[in-house]
């Protein structure tokens, strides 16, 4: 009698060469976040038509960005604990179609009351797609390439807000706001059937859970066909951990990774959009004509793009903490510069260093995030920490008025912004060494072993 033999998932994904399948996968989880990003930033550049139609005040026009980003908080907190429940490929779906109907709807609003409520309904489909497609990335690939592959399938969000900028500029003119809106929300409902028909259920989950082994045999052998065992046991090195998986993201051992992922989130978002709400603004107070003032905004999200994949690779092949709380110093001192820039060449080269070092964090510490939690409350832990770090994202989009209505000089202004990347990287400092003590312990009591990071 043949002896049956124990596969382990993920050795057997880190054994083989990444394949085409893996990128297919990948790549459709950067589909669904372009268009998250499309449908996050087009209403910023609608916002003077709807404005302007509606007969709309600026504090009145405030609330349709604030109901966008508090559903976006909401969304990711809710749907994050249910794709560690349910499964990740059913809630990116029932997000990225929950998404596009809202958006869809939106254009067909007649009141700002109605535009508001509408914007909240897509911040939670919004919020829900993205750690469900950073934890699909993050589970598909070998360790080794795990922060680049995170890093640049989240680079689908910066290149689809950008997008959105572009598309805007053509449909605006001849269909108005709305043209807009129907466009962002059609291409997610005709991704949907798409992500129902190719992408597999994560093949981690499937077998921590115990649930159809058969498409886990299905998804490794597209990934190395002459390798895999019809008569194997597939199992994943980590204990399914019972109970809520919001709950178990305070158990001991994680609790300090917890809080000092959550400190890093609420600073980065908080500085990379305060960044990028008032710099136009302080940019344009300067004097610098409005062209140019674009020209050197649109430094920070090419910036961040840039660093994702470059802080994925420094990753890959260094201690991800200390990468991540060099860059959040580096983005500092950049920071910094921008408020004693003496000259164009230099304000765009400080704005770009700027966007590297806070938006390209951002990216990495995302893949860090997926990379912490078990299998088991990956989503959730992801979720609950990008749903912290949104309410960043709004202070940081209000902290921007308070400090121009204080008419500091340029220099104190940017030693205050630079604050919260000073934070994030003494969160990161923290983290890495709660997570060396934790494997020194691990390695002195030593049978199982631990994940990587």
């Amino acid at each position: 009698m043949a002896t049956i033999r124990t596969v382990d998932v993920q050795d057997f994904i880190n054994s083989h060469k990444l394949s085409t399948y893996q990128l297919l996968i990948v790549a459709l989880c950067f589909l669904a976040v372009a268009l998250d990003g499309f449908d996050t930033g087009s209403v910023g550049f609608i916002a003077p038509a709807i404005r302007k139609q509606l007969a709309l005040s600026a504090p009145q026009l405030a609330p349709v960005f604030g109901g966008g980003l508090f559903g976006l908080m909401i969304g990711a907190l809710v749907f994050g604990p249910l794709a560690d429940r349910f499964g990740r490929k059913p809630i990116l779906c029932l997000s990225v179609a929950l998404f596009g109907v809202m958006c869809l709807w939106s254009a067909y609003a007649t009141s700002v009351r109605e535009l508001i409520v509408l914007r909240f309904l897509t911040g939670l489909g919004l919020g829900g797609a993205m750690p469900t497609a950073i934890t699909m990335t993050s589970e598909i690939g070998p360790e080794k390439q795990r922060s680049l592959l995170v890093t640049s399938m989240f680079c689908g969000f910066t290149l689809g807000g950008a997008l959105g900028g572009v598309v805007a500029s053509q449909i605006l003119p001849l269909h108005g706001w709305q043209g807009v809106l129907l466009f962002g929300g059609a291409m997610p409902l005709v991704l949907v059937p798409v992500l129902v028909w190719l992408l597999p259920e994560s093949a981690r989950y499937l077998t921590l859970t115990g649930r159809n082994q058969e498409q886990v045999v299905r998804t490794l052998r597209r990934i190395a066909p002459q390798d895999v065992l019809d008569h194997a046991t597939y199992t994943v090195l980590e204990n399914k951990v019972e109970g809520s998986p919001v709950r178990s993201l305070f158990r001991r051992g994680m609790i300090v990774g917890t809080v000092c992922l959550w400190l890093t989130f609420f600073m980065s978002l908080l500085v990379y959009y305060l960044l990028t709400s008032w710099l136009p603004t302080v940019i344009n107070n300067t004097g610098i004509p409005l062209g140019r003032t674009a020209l050197v905004a649109a430094a920070l999200p090419f910036g961040s793009t840039v660093g994702a994949v470059l802080i994925g690779r420094l990753m890959d092949r260094y201690n991800p903490c200390l990468v991540l709380a060099s860059s959040y110093a580096i983005a500092a001192m950049f920071i910094l510069l921008i408020g004693v820039a003496s000259s164009l060449p230099m304000l765009m080269f400080a704005v770009f260093g700027a966007g590297l070092g806070t938006g390209g964090s951002q990216t990495g510490v995302n893949a860090l995030a997926a990379a912490y939690y078990p299998t088991s409350s990956r989503v959730s832990g992801v979720s609950w920490a990008l749903g912290i770090g949104r309410v960043g994202s709004i202070v940081g989009s209000m902290v921007g008025g308070v400090l121009l209505a204080m008419h500091l000089g340029l220099p104190i202004m940017f030693v205050l912004v630079a604050i919260p990347a000073i934070v994030a990287a003494l969160g990161m400092l923290g983290m890495g060494r709660d997570v060396a003590a934790l494997r020194s312990s691990v390695v002195a009591r030593t049978p199982p072993r631990s994940a990587k990071l």
